[in-house]
């Protein structure tokens, strides 16, 4: 079998390779039947720089270089809820039964806004809107005069002074 009949890749595959690297070389022999091929890859120290700093220069130049992300030629464009759609026909019977609807819908709404028990449940949620607004004003006020913080520190107080006053917070608030 003479191997200028073979196409190279069979020619390449007859060869036995044996890869020897050692740490700090790059050295491979081929042996073909009774030649041994012998080449020694020994890198520059430049071309280890070199092979290491090219990544880091790539990744550099991109940050550099890259231009910011733009919207495009759409973005001075509204979207379509903007564009008008088409004019439908209007059926005379169903804008009778619409105007029917909204009249009886304000006409429901007016009745029961006038009605006492909306009237007095809007008053009392007024009240407990207060109520509970004092209440959280006040909690805060407490937690303020305990630490010593904001406008209910005690800080410029006695201590009798201070107790009265937690003592007098605490009742306001219903905590004991």
């Amino acid at each position: 079998m003479g191997s200028s009949s073979l196409p190279s890749f069979i020619q390449i595959s007859t060869f036995s390779q044996k890869l020897t690297t050692p740490q700090n070389s790059s050295h491979f022999s081929i042996t073909k039947r009774n030649t041994q091929f012998s080449c020694s890859l020994s890198p520059s120290p430049s071309h280890n720089i070199l092979q290491k700093s090219l990544p880091l220069a790539a990744s550099i130049a991109i940050l550099l270089w890259s231009t910011p992300a733009h919207a495009g030629f759409m973005s001075g464009i509204s979207g379509l809820e903007a564009v008008p759609g088409p004019q439908l026909p209007k059926i005379d019977f169903l804008s009778r039964i619409n105007e029917e609807n909204q009249k009886r819908y304000a006409e429901n709404d007016a009745r029961i806004k006038e009605s006492p028990l909306v009237k007095k449940l809007l008053e009392q949620s007024k009240l407990n809107k207060e109520k509970n607004s004092k209440e959280i004003e006040n909690k805060y006020c407490l937690r303020g005069a305990e630490w010593g913080v904001g406008d209910c520190s005690a800080e410029g107080m006695s201590i009798e002074e201070r107790e009265k006053f937690i003592a007098m917070l605490k009742e306001k608030v219903g905590e004991k």
